[in-house]
C-alpha cells in the first residue's frame, strides 16, 4: 500500500443537505462539493456529526459516498467518516460499503458500547483487531472525546504496527498531553490530524499534520489558507486566516453549529440545504449574529462566494 503522504492538511467534514421535507437534497450536495472541491480542501462525507449521519438509511449513505466520490475523486481527496458502531459487524459493513464505492480512505471510528459505559482495552483490541482483520481499504484511526475515552496509546502503537492499511489516525481530546503522546507514537510513520480548528497550530507546533473542521463548509479556502501560509514560512499571513477562522468557530458553535451552517449557506445564496429532524435550522437572531461575522471577516472576499 501506498506510504501516506505526511505533508500538512486539513479536511473538511460536510453537511448533507436536505430539502424541506427530509429528503436527501442530491442537487444541493453536488453544489456543495463543487465548492468545497474548487477551494483545495480535503473532504470527509457521511460524518456523524456534521454530516448528520446518523439520520442517514444504509442506502442513504451509499448515495452520500457516491455522490462524493463522482464530485471529488481524483481532484481533492475524498473520505468517509461515518458514524460511531456500536460493533465491529457495523463497522465492517461501512467500511466494505465504503470501498465498493471507491473513496479514498475511510474512518475507524471508536467504538461506542452505549449507555455512558467505556469499552475494556481488551475489547478494544479485539474490536480493532476484528474490523481490521475484515477490511483491507486505507483507514484511518479515530479517537475521540464523544465516546467517553482515549484510545490507549500502546494499543494504537500495536496496531498502527500490524496493519498497514492505516493511514493516518484522527486525534479529537482537549488533553493535550495525550495529543503529544499519539503524535510521538505515529507521526514519523503517519499523519495525525485533530478535529475541530481549535488546536489547528497546536497539532503542528507538536509535529502534527493539521486538523479537521465543519467550519470548511462555510469557508473552506480560509481553512486552506491556515496550512498554506504555515507551509510557506508567512507566519503574520498565517496567524491572520487562523484569528479569523477561530471567530468563524466560534460564532458558529455559539449559535447553531450545523443548523446554523445550513442557515448562513442558504442566506448567503449557496447550496446548504436543511437539517433532518430532530435538527431545526436556525433562522432567527441567531443566524444574523452568524452572518454580522461572516462580513466582520470578509468571507466573501476570501472565499470567491460563488451564487446557485
Amino acid at each position: 500500500m501506498k506510504k501516506p503522504s505526511l505533508k500538512p492538511s486539513t479536511y473538511v467534514i460536510s453537511i448533507t443537505p436536505f430539502n424541506k421535507r427530509g429528503g436527501l437534497d442530491e442537487g444541493a450536495l453536488r453544489a456543495h462539493l463543487q465548492r468545497l472541491r474548487a477551494s483545495g480542501i480535503g473532504v470527509y462525507v457521511g460524518g456523524s456529526g456534521s454530516g448528520e449521519g446518523y439520520t442517514l438509511s444504509r442506502k442513504e449513505m451509499a448515495r452520500v459516498l457516491e455522490i462524493g466520490v463522482d464530485e471529488l475523486k481524483g481532484k481533492v481527496p475524498v473520505r468517509a467518516m461515518g458514524v460511531e458502531p456500536r460493533t465491529a459487524k457495523q463497522m465492517v459493513a461501512f467500511l466494505k460499503m465504503a470501498k465498493v464505492i471507491g473513496v479514498d480512505a475511510a474512518q475507524i471510528y471508536s467504538l461506542d458500547v452505549g449507555h455512558g459505559a467505556a469499552p475494556l482495552p481488551e475489547e478494544l483490541r479485539g474490536y480493532l483487531s476484528d474490523v481490521l482483520d475484515n477490511c483491507d481499504v486505507p483507514v484511518v484511526l479515530s479517537t475521540h472525546f464523544s465516546v467517553g475515552y482515549k484510545l490507549p496509546i500502546p494499543l494504537m502503537a500495536e496496531i498502527t504496527q500490524n496493519y498497514p492499511n492505516i493511514i493516518g489516525v484522527n486525534c479529537t481530546h482537549p488533553d493535550l498531553g495525550y495529543l503529544a503522546n499519539v503524535i510521538a507514537c505515529v507521526a514519523q510513520r503517519m499523519p495525525v490530524h485533530v478535529g475541530g480548528p481549535m488546536q489547528g497550530l497546536t497539532v503542528l507546533a507538536l509535529g502534527g499534520h493539521g486538523y479537521l473542521s465543519s467550519e470548511g463548509n462555510i469557508a473552506p479556502r480560509l481553512c486552506v489558507s491556515v496550512i498554506d501560509r504555515y507551509l510557506a514560512n508567512d507566519m503574520p499571513g498565517m496567524m491572520d486566516a487562523f484569528g479569523r477562522l477561530i471567530k468563524l468557530f466560534g460564532a458558529l458553535m455559539d449559535y447553531g453549529a450545523g443548523r446554523v451552517t445550513k442557515s448562513a449557506l442558504n442566506r448567503l445564496g449557496l447550496a446548504g440545504g436543511y437539517p433532518r429532524r430532530p435538527r431545526m435550522p436556525v433562522e432567527d437572531e441567531r443566524l444574523e449574529k452568524v452572518l454580522a461575522v461572516i462580513d466582520e471577516l470578509d468571507l466573501a472576499k476570501i472565499e470567491k462566494w460563488s451564487r446557485r
